[in-house]
């Protein structure tokens, strides 16, 4: 394995390690240039042994190996290369998808009046305040009258009013019960909806 004398011009200006210098580097940062370094100092020492017929064969085998370590330092480097194109198309991806985030981060800020609701919360709200304080007057309402009702039982069990006495004569005494059932339920209705307010 003869090189051309300019390769020993190219040891004197190149590295200045020169070819032993590929020797000395670690298999992971070889290059191929490195393989025919190491390829050059190789065939320069068995030039150095002479002529015999072991030493040829010997010359072969470690052509052989070297291919071999080209091959794996070609399919190395070229692997390399994928993962940092891959690499770098990642990092872009990343930047494209922060920008993105960053723009709907933007658009969900949707002022004081606005909010965001998840759907998966098994504790998001699922009435409107209009809804809820609709909800409390009709159920504050349906208790005054449950009272008027209950009362007016009251009355007939203890016999304050006789039993054919209907509801119609009674409409002062009715008056009377649904103003004063009325004024607590405001009441009621307006703490309640307090309540409710200070949660939202």
């Amino acid at each position: 394995m003869e090189e051309p004398p300019l390769r020993e011009e190219e040891e004197e200006e190149g590295d200045e390690a020169g070819p032993e210098g590929a020797l000395g580097k670690s298999p992971f940062q070889l290059t191929a240039e490195d393989v025919y370094d190491i390829s050059y100092v190789m065939g320069r020492e068995l030039m150095a042994l002479g002529s015999d017929p072991r030493v040829t064969q010997l010359q072969f085998k470690i052509v052989r190996v070297l291919e071999m370590l080209e091959t794996l330092v070609n399919e190395g480097s070229l692997t390399v290369e994928e993962l940092r194109m891959e690499r770098d198309n990642l990092r872009k991806e990343v930047e494209g998808l922060r920008r993105e985030g960053s723009a709907a981060a933007r658009e969900v800020n949707l002022g004081p009046d606005k909010m965001v609701v998840d759907l998966t919360d098994p504790n998001r709200p699922r009435f409107t305040l209009q809804e809820l304080r609709d909800v409390l007057q009709e159920r504050n309402k349906l208790k005054s009258q449950l009272l008027v009702v209950q009362e007016e039982l009251q009355c007939y069990k203890s016999g304050l009013i006789p039993a054919g006495e209907g509801p119609g004569g009674r409409r002062k005494k009715d008056a009377l019960v649904t103003r004063a059932s009325d004024a607590s339920s405001n009441k009621e209705e307006k703490t309640i909806i307090r309540k409710l307010c200070q949660y939202n």
